[in-house]
């Protein structure tokens, strides 16, 4: 059995895999990425237990059949390849030619390989009887702007997670650590109500891939404790994907979400996201503190720690009482990073929480900040 392929497409598409299948496992044939091949497909797919990864891809394939092959030696060969084209001839183990390269590996027998269940991108299925249509733009824009606010400390249990909502008012995205909070939402109206928490490491490689994709729909499925998606692009290939979900869900976020404010203040993104980075490297390293002075038509940002003061005066639009608050810069360089062009910060008190979101206030995005006490 024999496939030839391009070297570069090939390199491109094993760079997915490589997160994804771990060098040591307790399970060691999870070290080895899996090759199927059918008529005019190469298939690729591999898995560490908690996300599974597909992509199927035309190729000129003789012959059919499922391999494993030791995943880190096959991708530090095809990585170093001399020739433009890839030929794998498959039998008893693998031959791997490009050029005048010629070697062989050995290959696993595929007995005890867990199956890996993907959904179709045509319709639901037994194993994941719940299925939407999204752009795969939309739903990288609805992930990445919240993933940041995950908590990466063990002890946040469901905080490590990035939760999803479906509802007939569209699709949110929402992800806290306790200290703030992102969601993200999407009005995209969906037939079934459902809330389902992925772990923020899976959640980045979704992200990966569906920024690999660029344009195209995905098919967001959701199983029993899995969350699968079918991603077909606008050029060549399917990736599917299937994540292990979290269990349980978010208690009630929405009530430190702020509805009444006693200032508004609407500021360039860009200039005050530098101004606050170069005024943050003399804050207080413990809690990055950095305060804001807002008066009529200007805010005043100050830090000061170990190596000294820092100042800087910009110009803003404010609609309500001067106000002066603190808050740690990383957690609010972070908030803003989303964002371009103008943004709102919406002020409750010097020591409520705060919004952050865009002008436009139908943009989807919005993040509370917890100020820092005097």
């Amino acid at each position: 059995m024999n496939v030839s392929f391009p070297k570069n497409l090939l390199s491109e598409h094993i760079a997915l895999l490589e997160r994804v299948i771990p060098s040591r496992s307790p399970n060691p044939l999870y070290t080895y990425l899996g090759l199927g091949l059918a008529p005019g497909t190469l298939v690729l797919f591999g898995s560490n237990g908690e996300v599974d990864l597909e992509v199927r891809l035309s190729a000129q394939v003789s012959g059919q059949g499922r391999f494993l092959v030791p995943a880190q030696p096959f991708f530090q060969l095809v990585r170093s390849l001399p020739g433009d084209l890839v030929e794998l001839s498959l039998g008893a183990d693998l031959e791997l030619a490009s050029g005048l390269f010629r070697t062989r590996l050995s290959l696993a027998p595929t007995e005890g390989y867990p199956e890996l269940l993907f959904p179709s991108f045509e319709a639901p299925s037994e194993s994941y009887p719940l299925q939407t249509l999204l752009g795969v733009e939309d739903l990288f824009r609805t992930l990445h702007h919240v993933r940041y606010a995950a908590s990466n400390e063990e002890y946040r249990a469901i905080f490590r997670g990035v939760q999803l909502e479906f509802s007939d008012r569209g699709v949110r995205a929402v992800a806290s650590d306790g200290y703030r909070l992102a969601l993200y939402d999407l009005p995209r109206p969906q037939t079934f109500q459902k809330k389902v928490v992925v772990p923020a490491r899976s959640v980045d490689e979704v992200v990966r891939v569906l920024r690999s994709v660029g344009t195209g729909e995905v098919a967001l499925a959701l199983g029993q404790g899995t969350l699968g998606l079918a991603v077909r692009g606008d050029g060549e290939g399917l990736l599917r994907m299937a994540v292990r979900l979290m269990e349980g869900e978010f208690p009630d976020y929405e009530r430190v979400i702020p509805k009444e404010f006693s200032l508004r203040a609407t500021l360039e993104v860009e200039p005050f996201r530098e101004a606050l980075r170069r005024v943050s490297v003399l804050a207080d390293r413990q809690n990055h503190r950095v305060d804001l002075f807002f008066q009529e038509g200007k805010v005043l940002l100050s830090a000061e720690g170990d190596y000294g003061k820092g100042q800087e005066e910009l110009p803003v639009h404010l609609e309500g009482a001067p106000l002066a608050v603190a808050y740690n810069a990383r957690y609010f360089l972070e908030a803003l990073g989303p964002l371009s062009g103008q943004a709102g910060l919406l002020l409750s008190g010097p020591t409520s929480p705060s919004l952050v979101r865009p002008v436009a206030e139908e943009a989807g995005y919005q993040a509370v900040v917890v100020p820092l006490r005097v």
